[in-house]
């Protein structure tokens, strides 16, 4: 980001499960009867028991908390042990309870050929033997019996229902609080045990797992042309024939210069809600363009913990000062817009990946006095959300670590795995949005601890080194001094190691080479675009030419238009550069958009200054409307396998291309600046292709 600028990262309707259905079949338990307890004036809870919100809570069995306070269990799954399971009988694919049956038989994905059932965790002709009942495409064993089209466990008890509340104890001298009584037994299923305090039974759901190739990308199975230009956006009837001409662009797909691991986008509150003012029929087809094989098919997907810059309201998960022990976390605001919009998302793609990272710790771990790095640690706008900087002491690094985790768990518990963390957005950036500065060694110090509480909570999650964007002053950019000391720092280059370095804005100029003589060191990681500038810049008050920096091209910059954002060719050609660059220039091995959605205004929470900022869908009187950016994603992403495909180089024109390692196709996406060329052509494995190029616009060229 620029100096003057402030970062921009920050429902199917959201329901908000209280309980999951029962694993049982036989009748739903009675519900607990126990009254709560009278407080005492101290006390605490029962060993088995957990202080979660001010009651305590047996996380061992309580759905809403389960395994620490402020997980919830998704629909469909129990807390069982303090995990939050599918039903005895179904398997877990992707976060969904699915049934073991012809497309997913016994493991997920273990897809039955036409015509077959799931005969145990095989797949037959017919049900026979010891499994003889016909259950949908699946046969259940005599210990199951088949609900809803799956085969479940016979002998599960009711779920547990809430018992009372145990009341506190008096402290010495005064009265103790009474203990709630727990609930009445529930009515075990045929052939189990009785449950415990009873919840309302129910079957489990029967939904289908899906499957896809790679995390991104379709596969054509011949050469295929697909053009775009300004009013003819994704132009799929063009012609595309062998050639003797001189290429224009020669592809080298002979040999990689690194892996790709795909595009994605940002999930934003605003983005949700302005998708929910749609009809179900656009708000679908904006999730497959988005997502779906016939669409960017993006594989990742970034996720605010907390609240980003364009969130509803401002909040974190616990907001309790000085909780310590997290009894008050909760990801209560993260149900009602984030995880409708991911699980609409992970619909269209089973396969789509994620990763995260906070504006803002909470603000009771912040302090707002003195300075970081000669950046004031005040508040900005009047709110504790807004700027400040990090109270770094050793309480609040270990809580904060465990904060982390908790949200890592709390997601989980929802079916969405986090492959990466980043500690916290744009560190050296206070601005009126949430936002935090971080001092270098602090950076480092919390980093070196995060790996290892990660681990110790057996989580796969691993540390993003990022995301850093204040990159505007050279070799004394304030972002790149938090690199370079996590670089220095054995433990903590040990922890980021192997990961990704998420770069943006000028953090990414400078690893492009766009500042002579300035490095970003990259040893041992992989340098991601972690977000796409949003365009329309209030800083830009006059139209800005095309130039280069260092060898780099930049695109001509519009002045700001401060009514509406854009959304127009202009950012579209703008948007190519930014993904040119980081990959050509910045060896960038996945690229990251920022908001995926927004109304037509373009605004976030800043209570500072006002940005009207472009996106790749646009909502604007419940109508949906793919902005020509959107289309530039979506000629770089769709054919690509991310996470299955190499960069590969290019020479002659303006073009980047990539090779799905397995299938082998190759994937050439090229820009024309100039005048429609009826015969441009590219040069892939070998072969010459000939094609109609249109005048200032973008050709994707697919060959199997």
């Amino acid at each position: 980001m620029k100096t003057a600028r402030a970062s921009f990262f920050g429902l199917g309707l959201a329901i908000l499960t209280a309980a999951c259905s029962s694993p049982m079949t036989g009748g739903p338990g009675t519900g607990g009867s126990g009254a709560t307890g009278t407080a005492g004036t101290s006390g605490s809870c029962l060993a088995s028991q957990m202080l979660c919100a001010g009651q305590c809570s047996d996380v061992s069995s309580d759905n809403n908390n389960c395994g620490s306070c402020g997980i919830p269990c998704a629909a469909g799954k129990t807390c069982q042990s303090g995990m939050c399971k599918c039903q005895s009988g179904l398997l877990d694919c992707n976060g969904s309870c699915v049934p073991s049956d012809a497309t997913n038989c016994g493991s997920c994905g273990n897809a039955c050929g036409a015509n077959q059932v799931c005969s145990g965790t095989s797949c037959s002709s017919s049900c026979t033997g010891a499994t003889p009942t016909a259950c949908g495409t699946a046969c259940c064993s005599t210990s199951q019996t088949c609900t809803n089209g799956a085969c479940i466990d016979m002998g599960g008890g009711g779920t547990t229902g809430t018992g009372g509340t145990t009341g506190s104890g008096g402290s010495a001298g005064g009265t103790s609080g009474t203990t709630g009584k727990g609930g009445s037994t529930g009515t075990g299923g045929r052939g189990g045990a009785g449950g415990s305090a009873a919840g309302t039974g129910g079957s489990a759901g029967t939904g289908t797992g899906g499957s896809a190739a790679g995390t991104g990308g379709t596969t054509a199975t011949a050469p295929k042309v697909i053009t775009s230009a300004n009013g003819a956006y994704w132009n799929t009837s063009g012609t595309i024939a062998t050639s003797t001409g001189t290429a224009t662009v020669t592809v080298n797909d002979g040999s990689a210069l690194r892996a790709w691991e795909g595009f994605g986008g940002a999930f934003n509150e605003l983005g949700w809600k302005d998708l929910m003012t749609l009809s179900q029929a656009d708000r679908d087809n904006a999730m497959q363009m988005l997502f779906g094989t016939n669409g960017a098919h993006f594989g990742w997907g970034r996720i605010p913990i907390g609240a980003s810059d364009y969130a509803i309201n401002r909040y974190t998960e616990d907001e309790t000062a000085n909780d310590t022990a997290l009894s008050n976390f909760s990801i209560s605001q993260d149900m009602m817009y984030l995880i409708p919009y991911v699980n609409a998302a992970k619909a269209v793609n089973p396969n789509l990946k994620f990763w995260a990272s906070p504006w803002t710790p909470p603000t009771w771990m912040k302090t707002f006095s003195g300075t970081v790095n000669g950046t004031s640690c005040a508040n900005m706008g009047g709110s504790n959300f807004n700027g400040g900087c990090m109270n770094a002491s050793a309480s609040n690094l270990t809580t904060l670590a465990n904060y982390f985790v908790k949200w890592i768990q709390a997601y989980k518990a929802q079916g969405i795995g986090i492959d990466y963390l980043a500690p916290q957005n744009e560190p050296n950036y206070s601005q009126g949005y949430p936002s935090c500065i971080w001092a270098p060694a602090d950076y480092t110090k919390f980093t070196g601890q995060l790996g290892p509480a990660l681990t110790s909570a057996s989580l796969t999650t691993k540390v993003m080194l990022g995301t850093m964007s204040n990159g505007d002053s050279g070799s004394t950019s304030k972002d790149l001094m938090v690199v370079q000391a996590v670089m220095a720092d054995a433990t903590a280059k040990g922890v980021v190691n192997g990961n990704p370095m998420g770069l943006q804005w000028g953090m990414l100029d400078l690893a492009e080479g766009q500042s002579s003589g300035v490095t970003v060191p990259t040893s041992g990681v992989r340098v991601w675009a972690t977000e796409h500038k949003c365009g329309n810049y209030p800083w830009i008050t006059s139209a800005q030419a095309a130039k280069t920096a260092g060898n780099v091209p930049l695109p001509a910059i519009p002045a700001y238009v401060s009514s509406n954002a854009p959304n127009d060719q202009a950012y579209g050609v703008e948007t190519w550069f930014y993904i040119r660059n980081a990959i050509t220039y910045g060896q960038a091995t996945a690229y990251n958009a920022w908001n995926m959605v927004l109304d037509a205004a373009g605004k976030g929470n800043d209570t500072v200054r006002s940005w009207d900022q472009d996106a790749l869908l646009i909502v604007n009187a419940a109508k949906l409307t793919l902005t020509p950016a959107f289309y530039v994603f979506r000629h770089a992403a769709q054919f690509v396998h991310g996470g299955a495909a190499s960069v590969v180089g290019t020479s002659g024109g303006d073009a980047i291309a990539f090779k799905n390692t397995d299938d082998g196709s190759v994937v050439a996406v090229m820009y024309n600046s100039g005048a429609a060329n009826a015969n441009y052509v590219v040069q892939i494995k070998g072969m010459k292709y000939q094609f109609s190029m249109p005048s200032n616009g973008w050709a994707t060229v697919v060959v199997p």
